[in-house]
């Protein structure tokens, strides 16, 4: 396994992995190597250049406040979505921002961070440069990064290497082919083989110690959610919905049974992590932002209405979950920009129905059918994000994707686990499908339903996609 459970979910903020999280990482990232290069005190200005898809739908996933906030020296994960317009604020009015919080320089929004949304760098479609400069106006040091997808950040060097385990783990997998024959051959199921690996540097203490963290991240994040109302940011007027349909579930349950309320409860979990995602919050990249409230809600699902559900369960069903991303980042890809949605809802969707097939009881072969189920009926699935915001579809796209996780996990355990087509055949298509895709319809707001609405979008989001 070359990718860890805890590099695939990691907490973060919204609205995006690749045009908020990976943006701000990438930022901090380029101050750092500055440091390591010369005092950092020497760097008078830095400048930010966005391109491709971070350009064209940067405003509304907030990638201008995630570039300003990573050279602030704020991170995703601990970063406090409460204090951040009050850090931007005074950064805009000031006219200055702190390098990693200690080096005062002089910066201005406008033009300081410039969008190239017609030019797409060579390695990715998002790509960043930055750029630092000394008293005199002398460029000191440029570097390039681009952001994958998932949070990732890579520059062009490491985008050229193949992704490498940085320590050797007992069960090296890069396809399900693989992974199936390693379950065969330990008779273990995919959770332990993925922890046998994790044990490298971890002990199960702290395996489970941090699996219970993302665990409680997602279930904070629903709780978030089912409380706040309101309406959502960004000038399309979109209203929470998750607070009031949770009023709703709990007033039917005094009522006459009804036999389908899990599935109102599915999409409940699914809408108020993206309502949460939208507005900024806190969140647990599964494996990406857009696509971040189908795990949770599938487990939720599995905590909640699966008979015998248990907390090791509940680590288990991350832990294959996780085997089934790491699958995806290595042999296609989780970003938007670059496969269109399949690669974040279709991935999520995969990830899900594998980590409950497990869960209810079926062999590897099962969980690996429930996948490709999932991912089958997600390939060719468009990034079209209405004014650039991650509101509309992808808000109520996530609950449709846990639906759907639930069914192929249920398909799957009906069966033997035979199919016609094999996971990896299935991820390759994804793959292949994105290569071919327009690139209107990767993260650009120009193709699908960004387009349809593009007339009747509020002023202040139609001049953002002009201006993107």
């Amino acid at each position: 396994m070359t990718i860890s459970v805890f590099d695939l979910f990691r907490i973060g903020i919204g609205p995006s992995s690749s045009h908020t999280v990976g943006p701000m990482r990438a930022a901090r990232r380029f101050l750092q190597r500055c440091a390591d290069t010369a005092p950092l005190t020497e760097v008078q200005r830095v400048r930010a250049h966005l391109y491709g898809s971070l350009a064209a739908t940067g405003v509304g996933h907030g990638t201008i406040s995630a570039v300003i906030l990573g050279l602030a020296g704020a991170e995703p994960q601990s970063v406090d979505p409460d204090d951040i317009a009050d850090l931007l604020h005074r950064i805009e009015s000031d006219g200055r921002l702190q390098l990693l919080g200690v080096v005062p320089v002089q910066f201005d929004v406008n033009s300081d961070v410039l969008m190239h949304p017609e030019e797409t760098l060579p390695g990715h479609p998002n790509g960043m440069r930055f750029e630092a400069f000394g008293a005199t106006g002398t460029l000191i040091t440029e570097h390039r990064y681009y952001s994958v997808g998932g949070g990732f950040v890579v520059d062009d060097e490491e985008l050229v290497q193949e992704i490498a385990a940085s320590v050797t783990v007992p069960h090296e997998y890069r396809s399900a082919e693989q992974l199936l024959a390693m379950c065969a051959a330990t008779a273990l199921p995919i959770s332990e083989i993925v922890r046998a690996n994790e044990r490298v540097q971890r002990t199960d203490t702290e395996i489970d110690f941090e699996l219970n963290a993302l665990r409680a991240a997602m279930y904070d994040c629903v709780e978030r959610g089912c409380r706040n109302e309101g309406e959502l940011p960004g000038g399309l007027h979109v209203q929470r919905r998750a607070a009031a349909l949770q009023r709703s579930l709990l007033l039917a349950a005094d009522g006459p049974a009804d036999p389908l309320a899990a599935l109102d409860w599915v999409n409940l979990f699914a809408l108020a992590v993206n309502e949460e995602n939208a507005a900024g919050g806190r969140v647990v990249t599964a494996p990406t932002n857009g696509a971040a409230g189908i795990v949770p809600a599938v487990l939720m699902y599995y905590e909640r209405f699966v008979p015998g559900a248990n907390d090791e369960g509940a680590r288990r069903f991350l832990l294959t979950a996780a085997a089934v991303g790491a699958l995806f980042k290595m042999n296609a890809s989780i970003s938007g920009a670059e496969v269109g949605c399949q690669g974040e809802v279709g991935s999520a969707c995969a990830m899900a129905a594998a980590g409950l097939a497990e869960v209810m009881g079926g062999t590897p072969e099962q969980v690996e059918n429930a996948a490709e189920i999932a991912l089958e009926h997600n390939l060719g699935l468009t990034c079209d994000p209405i004014g650039g915001l991650v509101q509309v579809p992808c808000i109520e796209r996530n609950a449709m994707a846990a639906m759907k996780a639930i069914n192929a996990a249920r398909l799957a355990l009906h069966g033997d686990g035979t199919h016609l087509v094999s996971l990896d055949q299935a991820i390759a298509t994804m793959r292949d499908t994105g290569r071919d895709m327009h690139e209107k319809y990767k993260e650009t707001a120009r193709g699908g339903l960004a387009v349809t609405f593009r007339d009747r979008l509020p002023a202040p989001v139609a001049v953002n996609i002009v201006e993107c």
